[in-house]
């Protein structure tokens, strides 16, 4: 279980980039209650045990990845702000070939990122 740091003064607020919340709002109920569990302990300072860190984007990027009944789904999220989550994308890994994720979700992320980051600086907090 995780732990939640004595330092932590408040809750940050959780920003969805473009699609990614009704992307996530499209899973099963048992993947969305893990995920926002990860994405709870995430607003609180502290880290999901499955969390693990998003190859390719630098530090503060992680992703959870639940399976259901077959099927993968990830979620990628930006906890590099001080002050708030971005949830990037949410999807269902279809490639049945290999763990790799599809270029397209690749690009997809590095895209929002861009965008979390410049919604960061206009809200005065570079």
């Amino acid at each position: 279980m995780s732990t939640i740091p004595s330092s932590l003064s408040r809750e940050k607020p959780l920003h969805w980039v473009a699609s990614a919340k009704k992307d996530y709002l499209s899973f099963p109920a048992e993947v969305q209650d893990e995920m926002g569990y990860a994405l709870g302990l995430a607003q609180l300072g502290a880290k999901h045990p499955n969390a693990k860190s998003w190859k390719g984007e630098g530090p503060g990027i992680l992703e959870i990845v639940e399976d259901h009944r077959g099927d993968t789904y990830r979620a990628v999220y930006a906890v590099r702000f001080s002050d708030v989550v971005y949830v990037l994308h949410a999807f269902q890994k279809k490639s049945k070939q290999g763990i790799k994720t599809p270029l397209t979700d690749v690009k997809l992320i590095a895209e929002r990122l861009k965008r979390a980051q410049a919604d960061y600086e206009s809200r005065g907090k570079p």
